[in-house]
């Protein structure tokens, strides 16, 4: 009788950070569990503490160098209300904005062009030296450059608004420490409309894809769960500010324009002895029911609308193509790109508003001890947690990041795709294994940012001998 057997993807690839999916079949060739592992970490959260806050949104934003706006962001506003500041002035305000819709937009960009478009273009089975961005440079140099200059911008915004393309210094407690000068304005106000219909065309590809092949799509990594966004206070999208709204898998809400200040009261983060990264849910729910998905596909499942028009008019096409809420994890790519195009709108926008050459940057107010900040991160929801004692040196940091929150869904779709592609097979090929990997590509995981451990985060440690059998096991908390 044939054994199990133990199918290992190490690392998983074209994602940021290191993980890895382990995958159990039994005798059968039937998948038994699908797992995957976070195997790096990070520490962030321990080391922080005792920094001064205004070095904090400087240095966690060292998590990453693909999204480090958005932890500079998030860090920020948590600041903000530790240093008594609840309303910014209009240039601090309206510039971390503009640096926070081009960080989305060239990450999304990385995303779509670099990392996925490979598997896209080319079919998830064919030849594994195709599946990789050089490949569709040479195949289609227009959309190769396009996807490079696209990405250029945003990262010209940041560098703008933050200092620096990567790791940038403009957001500081309290507002900002620049205004945008007319020069660069105008810079980059001569390459918006460019920019913007090249967005629409890399959203015509997503849409186009996911209707193409809907039947596929539908049955690749879908199942239904709980949605959680932030969104304005008339139920819009809101990549920056906003109220915590969670529907669950049919749209009804579990709460709604929570105030971020007591997520701590909706979630809880759970631990799991094979992975890193933590497992939150609704509190409400329970772990079973109660874990959800955050990111592209969940803010479009979740807000009403969009409050720009080209935007929302893709975000509409995507709700009726869905009619509903839509659950496919492939899906994420199509909502990714209508938030590209709302990226560009917005930017376009905030570029013709005379606030940006304010010379108010910087508010004061009545010094508090703790500041939560939240920020719709390209990934999903971005939480950072923050306390500090009389000498400004931070006590105490909690962060839930986008990829954290989407743990059971990526862990889900693991285990769907292993499930659907490989069971019952005597071969296994390196095109079914990619499967799974698209899988969790489509959540553009940041592996690195997620690995935190707050409390007791538990290790176990296996021992296999030359045969690959368990000699010995032993388990401990960090």
């Amino acid at each position: 009788m044939p054994e199990p057997r133990l199918i290992e993807i190490a690392p998983v690839t074209r994602v940021e950070g290191h993980g890895r999916v382990t995958i159990h079949l039994d005798a059968n060739n039937q998948v038994d569990e699908a797992r995957l592992h976070i195997v790096e970490f990070r520490g962030f959260e321990r080391f922080i503490r005792g920094r001064l806050l205004w070095e904090v949104p400087v240095i966690v934003q060292r998590l990453c160098g693909i999204c480090p706006v958005s932890h500079h962001l998030a860090a920020a506003k948590a600041m903000d209300q530790i240093v008594g500041v609840d309303t910014l002035p209009p240039t601090a305000e309206k510039m971390r904005r503009l640096m926070h819709y081009g960080q989305v937009m060239q990450s999304h960009v990385l995303h779509f062009f670099h990392l996925s478009a490979p598997d896209l273009l080319f079919g998830f089975g064919s030849d594994p030296t195709k599946r990789n961005i050089f490949e569709v440079i040479r195949q289609n140099p227009e959309l190769g450059l396009r996807a490079v200059l696209m990405r250029k911008f945003g990262q010209e915004i940041i560098e703008a608004t933050a200092g620096k393309k990567i790791h940038g210094t403009g957001a500081i407690p309290g507002g900002i420490n620049r205004n945008l000068d007319i020069a660069t304005r105008d810079r980059l106000l001569g390459q918006v409309d460019q920019m913007l219909d090249w967005s629409q065309a890399a959203l015509g590809i997503a849409r186009t894809y996911v209707e193409t092949h809907a039947e596929m799509v539908a049955g690749f990594g879908t199942f239904p769960s709980n949605h959680m966004a932030l969104v304005r206070g008339d139920g819009a999208l809101d990549l920056y500010h906003g109220g915590m709204r969670a529907l669950d898998a049919t749209g009804a809400p579990i709460f709604d324009h929570l105030d971020y200040n007591d997520y701590h009261k909706v979630l809880v983060e759970d631990v799991r002895s094979w992975s890193y990264m933590k497992f939150p849910f609704i509190k409400s729910l329970g772990p079973d029911a109660g874990w959800y998905r955050v990111g592209p596909l969940a803010r479009m499942n979740v807000a009403s609308h969009i409050d720009t028009p080209l935007a929302n008019a893709a975000h509409t096409a995507l709700r009726d193509f869905s009619g509903g809420l839509n659950h496919s994890t492939l899906a994420n790519h199509w909502a990714r790109m209508i938030e590209v195009v709302h990226c560009v709108e917005k930017i376009r926008d905030l570029l013709h508003d005379p606030d940006l050459q304010g010379t108010d940057l910087v508010a004061k107010g009545e010094r508090r001890d703790e500041g939560i900040g939240v920020i719709e991160a390209p990934r999903g929801n971005l939480i950072h947690h923050y306390k500090v004692d009389e000498n400004d040196q931070v006590t105490y940091c909690n962060l839930i990041v986008s990829t954290t929150h989407n743990n059971e869904g990526m862990n889900r779709a693991v285990k769907d795709v292993a499930i659907t592609h490989l069971s019952g097979q005597s071969k296994i090929t390196e095109g079914m294994l990619n499967h799974v990997e698209v899988a969790i590509r489509a959540y553009d995981p940041c592996l690195s940012c997620a690995t935190h451990a707050l409390g007791q985060m538990p290790l176990q440690v296996e021992i296999y001998d030359a045969a690959n059998q368990l000699v010995d096991k032993a388990g401990q908390c960090l």
